[in-house]
């Protein structure tokens, strides 16, 4: 997670910087894609490294064949995860399927001065990503996908979800807790 600090009446608050929003963006012949700006502000947060003027890193995880998309984790949020790698047993089988997930199948880069991302052809090819790209927030990370495949997949999933629940449910009962279907 990302965290700022705002003071409210005195005292410090840690206030959470995430992604939020979704785009479509073109995609070039060598893989340069505009980043939304609200996104790279995201990055920027979420890199310790990152002074004004810089370009911010990030770590593009893209996974196995079952995973049709890229999952983009700022500096801090890729940390996260590595530390609760590093938590899991020395040689369980959880640990080695999660570190070649996360170390193994990742991509780090940065942002370049014009705020894209240059896809590498492994990891277009591996979305079969052609012309455009679709960016949707994901809280602490965000998702670029090939648009067909959001549309026939994601949207199927989500679709699905919702018609297995009341006509008028309301989602943020799964906020508190158990919600009543």
């Amino acid at each position: 997670m990302i965290l700022g600090r705002t003071s409210v009446a005195g005292r410090d608050k840690h206030v959470s910087r995430r992604f939020r929003g979704e785009s479509q963006h073109k995609v070039d012949t060598k893989g340069r894609v505009s980043i939304p700006a609200s996104f790279r502000r995201v990055l920027e947060a979420g890199d310790p490294n990152w002074q004004n003027g810089g370009t911010p890193e990030l770590v593009i995880v893209y996974g196995d064949s079952r995973r049709s998309y890229l999952e983009c984790y700022t500096m801090q949020a890729i940390e996260e995860v590595d530390d609760k790698i590093d938590a899991l047993p020395r040689g369980s089988m959880e640990r080695k399927m999660l570190q070649r997930l996360f170390h193994g199948q990742s991509f780090p880069t940065s942002v370049d001065e014009t705020g894209r991302l240059v896809l590498p052809a492994k990891l277009r090819n591996k979305i079969d990503l052609e012309n455009e790209a679709f960016f949707i927030a994901a809280g602490d990370t965000f998702q670029i996908w090939k648009p067909e495949t959001y549309e026939t997949e994601e949207k199927a999933r989500e679709e699905e979800w919702l018609d297995d629940l009341p006509e008028d449910f309301d989602p943020m009962a799964f906020l508190d807790g158990k919600p009543e279907a």
